[in-house]
């Protein structure tokens, strides 16, 4: 890809593009907060590892040597912003009566399905908060002097000391501070806990002995320890979603400062990590978004009602990942739409390719390059890819320059098939021989023109949740049925 332009990337830190130059040249290393398994991950959840993947896709892509870590956060993550409160973990075992470890277990098992249906590459590595632990101390006790003092809760973090505290969240202005609840005895509002001890009367599942009491690490301060453990500070890119750049990230960047040096944030590289991105939220206008609304919007909710995990990533890329992008049943199934037709053309495609010769064209390669590297901008190489298909030219070209975007895409273009996408919803009760019969009635009604039965037939098979697609080569396709 050398006649590519430099990928240029979005800088939360900076708040602008910037050009990615590695830390280490050829290499780039990249740390992705990922999951606190205490409940299943909702799609909202799963747009930040489709964010994380596509970028991964696009560096490798673009010739660098890749290193992505994403933890897994089995303790320490308490039910909100404040320093006080339940862990989530401990409360998720206490509701369910079952070991703290078989609920990180059990979840666990739950997102990384998730990763695997939704065609997420594998991380360089998966690193469990817990394996931490005895490092997390000895991060602590090295800028406990300086930076931080002890409170009968627990050994909390003065952001006075770091220069620059809040920039990332810009919360002199964004009101970062203020969801913060308030401890007795901190010395500013934004101060934060990295060892939260354990109270008196009181035994947690998971708790570890250290100098400031029995208790267990700090949210903040896993992500601290093990980025810098896994990718060595300063590395390359930081991801995660845009609820973490206002209180989790910030608090992440002052125990970086303070464990390399104090030095302002002038030079981003200060903050343990040269860039630091984040995707926008997922929005759904009923509610049912959050987990606790109950049947909240799962991975699994959508193949229930018919719809193939890659129809919600091609979602996902049909929006920039700084854009809010809205979900709606509509919006899924125009997108699953959308990629069965990406599949069929590249059907025909497959057919074509053994009786035509070979050409000699590279076609839109360059194309392929300046859309990922402004910003990932997937939209514009879904676009890409749809033309390269529907384009005059040799069909081996086609389908080589497609695989080439897919490179980016992540939607299995090149083995994923027209009834692999076909998912039959847990609702439907018609059966396979019901609807062949019903299509063979339908298809002598229409050919002896009886328009009026034709039509009655596919009204009774939308009823049962069946979409009658006539000139499809495989005769009918689920439909989300209400």
């Amino acid at each position: 890809m050398t006649d590519a332009p430099p990928l240029r990337l979005y800088n939360s830190l900076t708040r602008r593009l910037e050009t990615f130059e590695p830390v280490h040249p050829g290499e780039a290393r990249v740390y992705s907060c990922g999951p606190t398994v205490y409940n299943y991950p909702h799609i909202g959840n799963m747009r930040a590892y489709v964010f994380a993947d596509t970028l991964g896709r696009v560096l490798r892509y673009k010739g660098y040597k890749l290193t992505h870590v994403i933890n897994i956060t089995d303790v320490g993550h308490l039910t909100d912003d404040a320093d006080a409160g339940e862990d989530k973990l401990e409360k998720a075992a206490a509701q369910r009566a079952q070991s703290i470890w078989d609920i990180a277990h059990h979840y666990t098992e739950a997102f990384w399905a998730d990763v695997k249906a939704l065609n997420i590459t594998e991380p360089a590595q998966w690193t469990i908060a817990t394996d931490y632990v005895p490092r997390m101390i000895e991060f602590a006790k090295s800028i406990a002097d300086k930076h931080c003092y002890e409170l009968p809760s627990g050994l909390y973090f003065d952001v006075s000391t770091v220069a620059d505290y809040g920039r990332l969240a810009r919360a002199s202005t964004e009101e970062g501070e203020s969801r913060i609840d308030p401890v007795d005895g901190k010395r500013n509002a934004a101060d934060f806990a990295i060892w939260r001890k354990t109270p008196p009367g009181e035994t947690r599942q998971m708790e570890w002995d250290s100098p400031w009491g029995k208790g267990a690490p700090g949210w903040h301060l896993e992500c601290s320890v093990m980025s810098e453990e896994t990718l060595g500070f300063p590395f390359d890119i930081h991801t995660g979603g845009i609820d973490h750049r206002e209180i989790h990230h910030p608090n992440e960047i002052a125990q970086n400062q303070a464990y390399c040096c104090t030095n302002g944030l002038e030079d981003p590289r200060n903050s343990g990590a040269k860039i630091w991105m984040h995707n926008n939220f997922l929005v759904e206008r009923s509610g049912k978004m959050s987990k606790s609304s109950g049947e909240f919007l799962r991975l699994q909710l959508l193949i229930d009602r018919g719809y193939h995990p890659l129809a919600y990533r091609l979602m996902c890329l049909q929006a920039h990942y700084r854009s809010e992008l809205e979900f709606s049943w509509e919006g899924l199934g125009a997108a699953l739409t959308r990629l069965k037709r990406m599949v069929m053309g590249i059907e025909k495609l497959k057919q074509r390719v053994e009786s035509e010769p070979a050409g000699q064209a590279d076609m839109s390669l360059h194309q392929i390059g300046e859309a990922i590297s402004d910003d990932l901008n997937t939209a514009r190489a879904l676009v890409i890819a749809e033309s390269i298909a529907a384009s005059k030219g040799y069909a081996g070209d086609r389908l080589k320059a497609i695989a080439e975007c897919d490179k980016v895409l992540g939607l299995d273009l090149m083995d994923v098939t027209r009834a692999d996408l076909r998912i039959r919803p847990k609702s439907a009760t018609i059966t396979e021989a019901e609807i062949e019969a019903a299509l063979a009635r339908r298809k002598e009604a229409r050919a002896a023109k009886d328009f009026a039965t034709s039509d009655a037939i596919r009204d009774e098979l939308t009823a049962a949740g069946v979409e009658v697609m006539d000139g499809d080569p495989l005769g009918w396709d689920w439909k989300l049925g209400e």
